[in-house]
């Protein structure tokens, strides 16, 4: 754990308005034990694990993690670096995301230490996505006029939360003792401190949502209001062949393209939320003076140029 006490290392950077840059790929994912100790190492603040295309293995991820733990800590202090996973499920709306509400059950589970919603597309969906990564007893943001649970208990309607507020957590006590040692606290410890960063102040789960459709950009700004969110990105590549290009459209995109992240970066900053998009050594400079926050691109020297750029202090 950092001096600061953080065990997140994306979200404690974030804090200090510092870049955070990741690794791993989107697909194929290598999770054993050895592939954890090595990348325990890396140069990136955080691992994305792809698992919207890769296989969803929690076992692989369990014994990835361990080896982390193995082989930790990390040259900045932390027990690992952050681990963020691709959740499988489309957030293209609230049912998909309560059906498949134990995917994130089984990632946090393991112990990572964030999770990343694609093909969010309402409002809606992406707070029904909060509200399943949330213990109940977490109540930053949650909807004051639904009944007390002694309340409900006795016959009262939860309803639904009102704009802008969240509904209560759905996430149940039992993955704490899996999920505690990864994070090097007690099981109670890891109860009060796993809920959302920036929500949560004293949070250590980093949640950010891909924006890739054209319905998750038109909706971008009551989706980047949803309480609880970290971070947000345009999907380049899925909004590409939604937009009907057959090839996936980078820097300098065309027209409505450069739209869509107008659109996408304006809602993070009026939200206050992070935004991810790739960068290269060559354009990481005027990307952080843009205000870009979260680096794609799986590029040390991206990484090294940005660090210098912005005076980090903490080690990589």
């Amino acid at each position: 754990m950092s001096v600061a006490g953080r065990i997140n290392r994306a979200a404690e950077l974030l804090a200090q308005d510092q870049a955070i840059y990741y690794d791993g790929p989107h697909s194929g994912a290598v999770l054993t034990e050895t592939q954890g100790r090595e990348d325990a190492g890396t140069w990136a603040d955080y691992i994305n694990v792809g698992m919207e295309h890769g296989a969803f293995d929690m076992a692989g991820l369990e014994a990835y993690l361990r080896g982390m733990v193995a082989a930790g800590p990390t040259r900045s202090g932390h027990r690992t670096p952050a681990v963020i996973v691709e959740a499988p499920v489309n957030g293209t709306d609230e049912a998909n995301v309560r059906f498949n509400a134990w995917q994130f059950r089984q990632i946090l589970g393991r112990g990572a230490h964030g999770i990343l919603l694609c093909q969010a597309e309402s409002a809606d969906a992406v707070r029904a996505f909060v509200e399943a990564c949330r213990y109940p007893h977490h109540l930053q943001a949650v909807d004051p006029a639904i009944p007390t649970p002694l309340d409900r208990m006795r016959g009262a309607v939860r309803g639904r939360a009102a704009e802008g507020r969240l509904g209560i957590g759905t996430r149940g006590r039992g993955s704490e003792s899996s999920a505690a040692p990864v994070w090097g606290v007690s099981g109670e410890e890891y109860m009060r401190r796993c809920d959302p960063w920036p929500l949560n102040p004293d949070g250590e789960l980093l949640l950010g949502v891909k924006l890739e459709s054209p319905e998750g950009v038109a909706n971008a700004d009551a989706i980047c209001a949803v309480p609880g969110l970290g971070f947000a990105e345009l999907g380049p590549g899925d909004l590409s062949l939604s937009l009907l290009y057959p090839t996936m459209q980078r820097h300098p995109y065309p027209p409505e393209m450069a739209e869509a992240r107008a659109k996408v970066f304006g809602a993070c900053r009026r939200n206050g939320i992070a935004f991810l998009e790739g960068c290269s050594p060559a354009d990481i400079v005027a990307r952080l003076d843009e205000g870009v926050r979260v680096i794609a691109g799986h590029n040390p020297e991206t990484a090294r140029i940005g660090r210098a750029h912005q005076r980090r202090g903490m080690a990589a």
